[in-house]
């Protein structure tokens, strides 16, 4: 391609709103245009290396035995009653009408969609394991879409759906999909890691996430050198908090105008630690009311909240100033000793353990001392808490370690979830109708090419891994008007097309070397071939965008350079 016949667009500043590198340089590079707020149109470069992240997604698809379908978008509203979700999915789901009324929603994930084509096409057992796959447009009503293509309203992604007929068939299917996920972010050249996840939405038992280390990234990872890894709302320390202390009697203290637990603690003297604070959550679908304690020290970890509820992220919440009150409540001064009996008690382990800790008097500025477990009050026992650097490894005892990651790509084991409740089956050999046995695994491709931005960029611009960036060599004479830069440019250029397979960007604008270098640096390409005054001689000036080193080399030997890295891919 001629570079005076395509569509750059680079900018030499970024827009505002791009707050990290990946938003920034896409937009920079002329890869992605804004239209509205978290949806984006692909430009030329940006949908060849989007096309290329699609195509590695296929090839270990494909490799693992699954099959490719398209789905449509558009959903009707009777498949998501079927499997319970139109009621509990949330505001993120884009639902409308048509002009006969008829709802739909705009697909987030396609789980009834798939579910619905196999039960009506497959009903033997001779047809499992299946694993059908698709690489389409997701859409999600974000509240606040934000960083480019990490987190927008519409998105593309590689969704897959394996049906088995029994548990050992998922746990091979996943097996298989947790090996193939592995290859493909390893051929992306990503540094990533697979941790433990929560199911959420999606539901089912049991789910890991494919991060892509970044100090960007949305979520934490806890992670141990013995191999253990788990984001943050699934991550587990052991409890190895000990207290020999003697029960002592309760006391009602006055605590006037102290309401956060750093305010008690500082007003009674006494380590954080042994302040416990109490938060009154709502489940809005059920009505109910929750305390959940833990350690003043400590975070609660709301999805540890929603599973031990048993509810959606989306129907939990805070009880407000009005609720509370109706309960006998007073903010700043909760606590579980003589709660209001409609309140169902969730204990993080850590509280348990911890002798004579303060806690609200359910009493306007008053608090009581030396509270404790099982004597005092008492509540259903879960792991509530977040986990920080330096707790302890549930697996190999050592001290935890945590990074951030970019969620790149997700599998679950949804188990019977879907096919029971859509009545998704299989006949067995005693001719029973059997619910098949799914499960689920997406990866995110334009969250993944961000991801590999975040990763691979410098001062000057995107740093593309060759085999998706858009293309392989930029042809960049100093002068294209000069007939022997202008000759040996077009020699290459032809050389390179015809007898090799590399894909290459002639650069013959009537600009300055400096403007044009400056644009192939920005959008990445891997290679550039310079050719200036020693172009008589057949020499010329290879430059390697990744590593910003240069070689004055013949002609032929920068083709074979390039040529040989393009071969092994």
């Amino acid at each position: 391609m001629k570079a005076s016949k395509m569509l750059i667009s680079t900018l030499r500043e970024a827009p505002a709103e791009a707050k990290i590198a990946s938003h920034s340089l896409l937009l920079r590079a002329g890869m992605i245009r804004n239209i509205v707020a978290g949806v984006y149109n692909y430009m030329p470069m940006g949908l060849r290396t989007l096309n290329k992240i699609e195509n590695i997604v296929r090839e270990e698809m494909d490799k693992a035995g699954a099959q490719e379908i398209f789905c449509s978008a558009v959903q009707p509203k009777e498949l998501w009653v079927e499997s319970g979700r139109w009621s509990k999915y949330g505001p993120e789901l884009f639902r409308f009408q048509d002009r006969h009324e008829r709802e739909f929603c705009l697909g987030p994930t396609h789980e009834e969609v798939f579910t619905d084509i196999v039960r009506n096409t497959v009903k033997s057992a001779k047809n499992l394991p299946l694993n059908i796959y698709q690489i389409q447009t997701k859409y999600r009503d974000e509240a606040r879409p934000r960083f480019g293509l990490m987190r927008g309203r519409e998105f593309i992604m590689k969704d897959a759906y394996s049906f088995d007929k029994d548990e050992a068939g998922l746990n091979e299917s996943y097996n298989v999909m947790y090996d193939t996920y592995a290859n493909i972010f390893t051929r992306f050249k990503l540094n990533w890691k697979a941790v433990l996840a929560d199911t959420g939405a999606i539901g089912g038992n049991g789910s890991h996430q494919f991060m892509a280390l970044s100090e960007v990234g949305e979520s934490d990872i806890v992670y141990c050198d013995c191999d253990y890894a788990a984001d943050v709302e699934k991550a587990e320390a052991i409890n190895n908090v000990v207290s020999n202390e003697k029960e002592l009697e309760l006391k009602e203290v006055a605590t006037p105008g102290k309401h956060t637990c750093e305010d008690v603690a500082a007003f009674l003297g006494v380590d954080l630690h042994k302040v416990v604070k109490t938060m009154i959550y709502k489940d809005t679908d059920s009505n109910k009311f929750y305390a959940v304690l833990a350690l003043g020290d400590r975070e609660i970890n709301t999805i540890k909240v929603v599973n031990a509820i048993g509810t959606a992220e989306a129907f939990l919440t805070f009880a407000n100033d009005e609720e509370l009150k109706n309960l006998g409540l007073y903010y700043g001064s909760i606590g579980p000793v003589a709660l209001n009996k409609n309140i169902e008690i969730l204990v993080d382990d850590e509280v348990t353990k911890v002798k004579n800790v303060v806690v609200g008097a359910n009493k306007d500025g008053y608090h009581l001392t030396n509270v404790n477990f099982g004597r005092d009050f008492s509540g259903r026992v879960v792991d509530l808490r977040n986990v920080v650097e330096g707790d302890i490894c549930p697996n190999c005892g050592r001290p935890l370690k945590m990074d951030r990651g970019i969620e790149v790509g997700q599998i679950f084991k949804l188990q019977t979830k879907y096919s029971s409740a859509m009545n998704c089956t299989y006949v067995d050999e005693a001719g029973k109708n059997v619910p098949m046995v799914m499960g689920c695994y997406g990866i995110g491709i334009t969250r993944t090419m961000a991801a590999i931005v975040e990763q691979y960029h410098d001062e000057f611009g995107i740093k593309w891994p060759l085999n998706v960036a858009p293309y392989h060599l930029a042809i960049v004479p100093v002068k294209y008007e000069d007939e022997v830069q202008k000759e040996l440019a077009d020699k290459i250029y032809d050389l390179v097309n015809k007898t090799t397979r590399i894909e290459a960007i002639l650069d013959d604008r009537k600009a300055g070397l400096g403007m044009k270098l400056k644009d192939w640096e920005l959008i990445g390409i891997p290679y550039a071939i310079i050719i200036g005054k020693r172009a008589a001689e057949g020499i010329v000036e290879l430059k390697n965008r990744m590593t910003l080193e240069k070689t004055e080399v013949s002609f032929e030997e920068a083709i074979n350079i390039v040529k040989n890295a393009v071969n092994e891919l």
